[in-house]
């Protein structure tokens, strides 16, 4: 019987409670847990504690009440037909207010003790009379939690260009810094529209292989820089990491492509010594990484 399981709930949103009634859950099972004031439902996500949870300052996790029943889920289905309704009544309040602010999604509690709407802006906005009236409607407690565009892509879900579920989505916990220089790391052309992710952000996935570029690349000559080959002095156009290569254009215009495993011996660095002049970048042409 698992001690502690991870519950995750609409929008990906995810906490960890306590079974302290040794409920046999499993991962996928459904169920009903303690909320701040009253009850609420998701799916077990994970039935084993990590190591940073475990050491939290805080300790206090709240409780599992209980494998979820069928009313619960009745209830439960129930609360995302009300959803959609409440979004359309929240989004036509923000209009009446004049409110300049995005209602990305609505959450209730099961109990319906809470509705919890996820909105973005670029500012700071006053909704206090946004609250009044959605308080007035619903008679419960309503929360407006703003949320930045990549948690929101996170809530909604989809698909990315490579056909598989947004990483935010399926598995990423915390957002890292992204930024272009990454792009340009793996020399990717700095195009927005091939950059960005459907939160209109850079991609995450632009971070996941930035490491191995660097590390390959660090094995090559240095891009760009004049060099001193058997066949005389020239500049390295582009490097090729994926084939262990790197392609040379001489003075005389000729261009070599020249392995790595061979260039160690026979390849150096034109120094100050060398007593020739090696041109530019523009006379030779433009530098690539592949």
């Amino acid at each position: 019987m698992p001690d502690f399981i991870e519950v995750k709930f609409k929008g990906e949103r995810k906490a960890w409670y306590a079974n302290p009634l040794q409920f046999p859950f499993r991962i996928g099972d459904l169920v009903v847990v303690e909320a701040e004031k009253g009850e609420d439902f998701g799916r077990v996500n994970q039935a084993e504690l990590p190591a940073r949870v475990a050491g939290s300052p805080n300790g206090g996790l709240r409780k599992a009440l209980r494998k979820a029943g069928e009313n619960d889920v009745i209830r439960f289905q129930g609360n995302r037909v009300a959803e959609q309704r409440a979004l359309e009544l929240c989004r036509q309040k923000v209009d009446h207010h004049k409110l300049v602010m995005k209602v990305a999604d609505c959450e209730y509690q099961l109990d319906g003790n809470k509705i919890t709407f996820y909105f973005t802006a670029d500012k700071r906005v006053d909704f206090r009379e946004l609250v009044k009236d959605l308080a007035a409607v619903y008679h419960t407690r309503i929360e407006l939690r703003q949320i930045g565009v990549r948690d929101e892509a996170k809530r909604m879900g989809g698909y990315g260009v490579c056909g598989r579920k947004l990483c935010c989505s399926a598995w990423i916990d915390e957002f890292a810094p992204i930024t272009t220089q990454a792009a340009k790391e793996q020399n990717l052309p700095l195009n927005p529209n091939k950059l960005a992710g459907v939160c209109g952000r850079l991609k995450c996935c632009l971070m996941y292989e930035r490491d191995f570029y660097n590390q390959a690349i660090a094995q090559f000559p240095e891009l760009a820089k004049p060099i001193k080959t058997e066949k005389g002095e020239g500049l390295i156009l582009k490097i090729d990491i994926f084939k262990d290569t790197f392609t040379v254009k001489y003075q005389s215009g000729e261009i070599e492509v020249l392995p790595l495993a061979v260039s160690k011996e026979k390849v150096y660095k034109c120094e100050n010594d060398c007593g020739h002049e090696h041109g530019n970048l523009e006379e030779l042409g433009h530098a690539e990484t592949h």
